[in-house]
């Protein structure tokens, strides 16, 4: 395939690069099978153009489209989601049981995020989101598996990250699509060592017993790869386990410790800066600064979903 977005990787998955933010932050995936496809993530409503370019670079009609599976309903993950639908007349919407109602009506999602964003930042980088017709949504329980063309992708309830999430096993390529269980690995963070993992604690739902339990059934399949949306495959799955474990005890360490600080926002902040770059200093990353950097906005939201989790334990 020749658009500049679009990564071919094997085992018919297509990474494509939503454009969200930046250039490589922000995955979709496009599994095809014996002329049959799915997406696994979708990005804003921006990326829609994007993921229907990738669908028509195939030779593959909208109609061929059987199943859109947000991992989560966060907007970067799902918010592009009903106006997708909109052009796939055969497409299944397959969504968390808990996350199934704002697919349906996205209003409360909208809202929530418009309190955090406002309004200039949703108009630039969501847009009005569209809601899926409640017959063409189904939520997948624990343990069930969806057939793609005869492809089984099993699919398992994974909070930590969000209640709200599941991840998804492609036995074909022996992966996960994992959307932010597995965390977060950026092009810019990686070394002769290979790639590095940062995990995710982004408002509202981080809860880190879960997570660890998450990503311990994520490995309990010996996974060759982790699909992350945020960004791109990753092997050396257990290395990367190894190290984002680590860090959610390193994190909730943090926070617990900080739990009473004046100014506890930017406390947890500059707390997870230095964590982050002490982390990809022994990781040997080329260029610190930049690698550091590239992590910022995640930090941020990670600072804020720390700070949700302290207030909810202590209430």
């Amino acid at each position: 395939m020749s658009l500049p977005f679009v990564q071919t990787l094997p085992h018919g998955i297509h990474v494509i690069d939503t454009g969200f933010h930046r250039p490589l932050f922000d995955a979709a995936y496009l599994i095809v099978e014996n002329g049959r496809a799915a997406f696994i993530d979708t990005g804003t409503n921006f990326a829609v153009p994007r993921l229907l370019a990738a669908l028509d670079a195939l030779g593959l009609p909208p109609d061929a489209v059987d199943l859109v599976v947000p991992t989560h309903v966060h907007l970067d993950h799902a918010g592009g989601a009903g106006l997708l639908m909109q052009t796939l007349p055969q497409a299944r919407l397959l969504v968390h049981p808990r996350g199934a109602r704002h697919m349906v009506d996205p209003q409360a999602l909208y809202d929530g995020a418009l309190a955090v964003y406002g309004q200039a930042a949703m108009d630039r980088e969501y847009g009005q989101l569209v809601p899926v017709p409640a017959d063409r949504v189904h939520s997948p329980q624990d343990g069930e598996t969806v057939h793609l063309a005869g492809r089984p992708l099993l699919f398992i309830d994974t909070p930590g990250h969000a209640r709200h999430h599941h991840c998804i096993w492609d036995a074909r390529s022996a992966g996960w699509f994992t959307g932010d269980t597995f965390g977060l690995s950026y092009r810019d963070t990686d070394s002769a060592a290979g790639p590095f993992v940062l995990p995710t604690s982004s408002p509202v739902q981080f809860e880190p017993a879960p997570l660890r339990q998450s990503i311990q059934r994520l490995l309990a399949t010996q996974p060759r790869q982790m699909y992350l949306t945020h960004f791109g495959a990753v092997g050396d799955v257990p290395r990367l386990a190894d190290l984002l474990l680590a860090q959610v005890d390193a994190m909730v360490a943090l926070a617990t410790a900080l739990r009473d600080a004046p100014q506890r926002h930017a406390a947890l902040k500059a707390g997870l800066q230095a964590q982050a770059r002490e982390r990809l200093q022994q990781h040997g990353v080329a260029d610190l600064h930049s690698a550091v950097a590239s992590l910022a906005l995640d930090i941020e939201l990670n600072a804020q979903g720390l700070g949700v989790w302290l207030d909810r334990a202590t209430r």
